[in-house]
């Protein structure tokens, strides 16, 4: 294995109930909370009364900061990071999914840093010296695995970047997960943001070294639990096994363990981004899209990883294949599961306008862990490849 070195600061309080045994005294030493969320979903499903109802029997003075969207925008970190300040926030307590989480974490940096936190923390990587606002998730959504780890993607809307950073300053000091809070999720929402937790297993386990590695054992276990449960939550949204399953998996697949000793390849990611940043088109059901057309571009460059995944992730038997053969037959089954769980198969389907590709595609970044050494000119082949 390639050296390391590992943090992980988050403590994670896990399982029914855990909300109401541990909330009130995780808050315990701050006077001020910033209540941060979505939409309004967890007014629906009862959540927001059950938090909001332990804060003020706790004595909290609670500061609501709502309206958080699928793709956090640099805007809506500095209205957050103004309430803030204004408010005097002790610490902020985000409830949602990994754009809330996101979002918090970028606000507790803005609301102490007195510069550009984009220009010095997003458009390059920085280094925090400021302590950033206390900050505690509870998650609601299963998928980016935001709980535990510093990683904060965010969209500058002028200039057409999204882009994500991860600085363990910018941890969650705690993360509550009670698996029943994911149940009212939408069934569409759940499947994303499952795809989303293979996706980044998959860009891990892509990636050198290739030599036998606890990283690569550990992310093909990973990858057919998140498949085995998530076909298992589909059938039934408040299977709790499943539902749990999901979401430590998602937890496992982002809080640094697995990608310790590998290169990671998360150009899938960086052509995700970009074209949410150009069509605010959902993650999971864009990375369903680009994945096996970028598979099939890199195969061969990285072969022997690719027959591994069709034998240890999808159970596929040689049966006279070659090795070129086999690891096809993985990438097809990837895109056979893509089509059995209701995720789309083309970028038509989500609003992308063809005429904007090339500038899309000249736009992304490129991963330096790739097997293959993209280029812009690439990018758009598998853009043209994905949008039929």
């Amino acid at each position: 294995m390639n050296n390391f070195i590992f943090q992980n600061a988050t403590k994670v309080y896990f399982g029914r109930g855990c909300v109401k045994e541990y909330l009130s005294c995780l808050t315990g030493p701050y006077d001020t909370v910033m209540l941060a969320y979505g939409g309004g979903s967890i007014k629906k499903n009862g959540i927001y009364d059950e938090v909001a109802g332990i804060l003020r029997n706790a004595g909290k003075n609670i500061v609501e900061f709502s309206g958080i969207m699928a793709n956090p925008t640099y805007a809506k970190v500095l209205e957050g990071a103004n309430l803030a300040r204004e408010s005097k926030t002790d610490m902020i307590l985000g409830i949602g999914g990994g754009s809330v989480m996101d979002c918090c974490k970028a606000i507790s940096l803005a609301a102490r840093y007195e510069g550009d936190i984009w220009e010095d923390f997003w458009a390059r990587p920085g280094v925090i010296e400021a302590e950033p606002l206390p900050l505690g998730v509870i998650v609601t959504v299963a998928g980016t695995g935001s709980e535990c780890n510093g990683g904060a993607v965010i969209t500058n809307e002028e200039k057409k970047i999204k882009t994500g950073r991860d600085y363990p300053k910018l941890n969650p000091r705690f993360a509550l997960m009670d698996p029943t809070y994911t149940y009212s999720v939408p069934v569409k929402q759940m499947v994303s943001g499952g795809f989303d937790i293979l996706s980044h297993i998959m860009e891990t386990y892509f990636s050198e070294p290739n030599e036998d590695n606890v990283s690569d054992d550990i992310m093909e276990a990973l990858m057919k639990s998140v498949i085995r449960n998530l076909r298992a939550a589909i059938l039934n949204p408040e299977d709790y096994t499943a539902r749990s399953n999901l979401m430590w998996d998602s937890t496992m697949a982002e809080n640094r363990i697995i990608k310790m000793g590998k290169k990671c390849d998360f150009e899938c990611h960086n052509m995700e981004h970009q074209l949410g940043a150009y069509t605010n088109c959902n993650h999971g059901c864009g990375l369903a899209v680009l994945h096996p057309v970028y598979y099939r571009h890199i195969y061969k460059d990285g072969l022997a990883k690719f027959v591994r995944f069709a034998e240890n992730v999808w159970g596929i038997a040689r049966d006279g294949m070659d090795e070129e053969e086999l690891a096809l037959a993985g990438i097809n089954a990837l895109a056979d599961f893509i089509r059995e769980i209701g995720l789309p198969a083309a970028l038509k389907e989500l609003g992308t306008d063809q005429a904007q590709l090339k500038e899309i595609a000249n736009s992304c970044g490129i991963s330096a862990g790739s097997y293959k050494k993209m280029t812009h000119e690439e990018i758009l082949e598998i853009f043209q490849e994905c949008y039929d």
